[in-house]
């Protein structure tokens, strides 16, 4: 009985989760690479060339994906992207791209 009542309860419990994935397209390493989402951020110190990133996330709040990074030449690179919100679950790809450009491919759920 005490299983199944456990069962029941754990059944219930969802947690929404963003799995992101940043590569690294552009031809060169970067440094400080920051993406900032509603309510917190997440990164890397660095990412060589052809290289990816992977980071599991939950969206509190609604806002829209900001992403930044240093290019070898020291300057700073910032990039906007899509608008997340609380709630939202899946797959977030972000390709990175010569020039300071970027593809943000979302594949997420509509918030409950």
């Amino acid at each position: 009985m005490a299983i199944l009542l456990l069962a029941s309860l754990l059944s219930g419990c969802h947690s929404y989760h963003i799995d992101a994935t940043i590569e690294n397209r552009t031809g060169a390493p970067i440094q400080l690479l920051e993406v900032d989402y509603p309510s917190a951020s997440f990164g890397a110190d660095s990412l060589p060339a052809g290289a990816e990133f992977h980071y599991r996330f939950q969206v509190r709040g609604n806002g829209q994906v900001k992403l930044s990074y240093t290019a070898p030449n020291g300057q700073t690179v910032q990039i906007s992207g899509p608008t997340l919100a609380e709630h939202q679950q899946g797959l977030l790809d972000i390709v990175l791209e010569p020039g300071g450009k970027a593809q943000f491919r979302a594949q997420l759920t509509a918030p409950t």
